[in-house]
């Protein structure tokens, strides 16, 4: 699972990037200050399930924090994109082929009003053209895609009767598209897939603005939101966009927490609403967190980019954790309890999860228990979000 990170330049994409994964990545107030794509792990933060079994957990990957649970993912912070990125704009197609890969986009706003649509300095922009200009960049990368080769595939899969689905998913692995997105985007579309030799540039523009909404689903992470215009602009965007899952955050403000945190200074549990000091502050430290606890925690309830990564993950691309666990014993060879979690779609079975945590467990498998409940499931169950299971091969 890739999460993307995606904006205009200077909006905030490496420090909502570090302030993530902690990763040494260089950050500075100018246009394309990252033109190699970031590459790193971040955390989604659940509610551990060692608590319930009244034991403290070990995990091979990731963290366990007061029995708050960080599993990993991926996250890719690319450069910049500006208008007329899909042309090339600005490197854009070559920030636009780095994110093929991603299976959601996270989009960096800048609340603060005070960078244009290249990131250059500007007084009172209107932020929601960001996301007006952003989105139109997606949907004619897609419909490059789609345009490029349309005639001869449009003929050949007429000529073959290949069913459309099958066709698209085949031409355009590269995306992460399967049978199922491309299913629904025919379906919403009401294009003719029999007939697609008559699909015409604007049929085209149409079918590619589903295609991308629903492959590669995209919030907004409203950041700076800490800023003298953020609230205004923040409203723009609602506004503007009802349909649109809107987060503000501080990706400035999460990742000094984070960086206090791991020096030592505080204690603060990533998305918490407050952390402790744990020892002797100067004056300047004293004013920082003060000004963080007042301006975001109290008025946000937290930074927002916990948040906004759980959201990515849980709800739009609607994954589930779930934790291999022994009936009567929830340690591994090594003596690590609970040492690992897995993220899988919603909708997988306890016969998906064998395989996950290893081939040979899905190829042996005869059956599973749940170790909450002690009760045998199939093969066929239908696993729940922290649900803790055994298979038994």
């Amino acid at each position: 699972m890739l999460i993307g990170l995606i904006g205009k330049p200077n909006c905030g994409k490496s420090t909502f990037f570090k302030a993530s994964t902690l990763a040494n990545v260089e950050i500075g107030n100018r246009p394309f200050v990252t033109i190699a794509p970031n590459h790193g792990i971040g955390y989604v933060k659940i509610e551990c399930i060692d608590k319930e079994f009244k034991v403290q957990c070990n995990p091979r990957t990731g963290f366990c924090i007061n029995h708050q649970r960080f599993v990993p993912v991926q996250l890719l912070d690319v450069a910049g994109l500006v208008p007329g990125a899909h042309k090339g704009k600005g490197l854009g197609n070559q920030f636009l082929d780095d994110l093929r890969q991603a299976d959601v986009f996270v989009h960096i706003v800048d609340l603060s009003g005070k960078t244009d649509a290249e990131g250059k300095p500007a007084e009172n922009y209107d932020v929601t053209k960001d996301v007006i200009f952003l989105e139109e960049e997606l949907d004619l990368w897609f419909l490059g895609l789609l345009e490029k080769v349309w005639r001869p595939f449009a003929r050949k899969t007429e000529a073959e009767k290949m069913p459309l689905h099958e066709a698209i998913v085949k031409q355009f692995s590269g995306l992460k598209i399967n049978e199922n997105q491309v299913k629904e985007t025919i379906l919403k579309s009401g294009l003719n897939p029999e007939k697609v030799s008559s699909w015409n540039t604007e049929n085209l523009l149409y079918f590619a603005k589903i295609l991308r909404k629903i492959s590669k689903p995209m919030l907004i992470a409203a950041n700076k939101c800490d800023t003298t215009m953020a609230k205004e602009n923040l409203q723009k965007l609602k506004n503007k966009f009802p349909d649109l899952i809107i987060i503000p955050c501080s990706a400035e403000a999460e990742l000094a927490l984070r960086e206090a945190s791991k020096d030592g200074i505080i204690d603060y549990i990533p998305g918490e609403n407050h952390f402790e000091i744990k020892r002797e502050l100067n004056e300047k430290q004293k004013k920082a967190l003060e000004f963080m606890q007042k301006n975001i925690l109290d008025v946000y309830g937290n930074t927002g980019v916990q948040e906004i990564l759980n959201y990515s993950v849980f709800d739009l691309l609607k994954y589930i954790a779930v934790f291999p666990a022994g009936v009567s014993k929830l340690a591994d060879s090594k003596g690590n309890i609970l040492p690992d979690c897995f993220l899988l779609p919603e909708s997988s079975s306890a016969l998906d999860f064998a395989y996950t945590v290893h081939t040979d467990l899905g190829k042996n498998f005869i059956k599973a228990i749940n170790a909450k409940t002690k009760l045998v499931i199939g093969k066929d169950y239908k696993l729940k979000h922290r649900d803790a299971i055994e298979i038994i091969t």
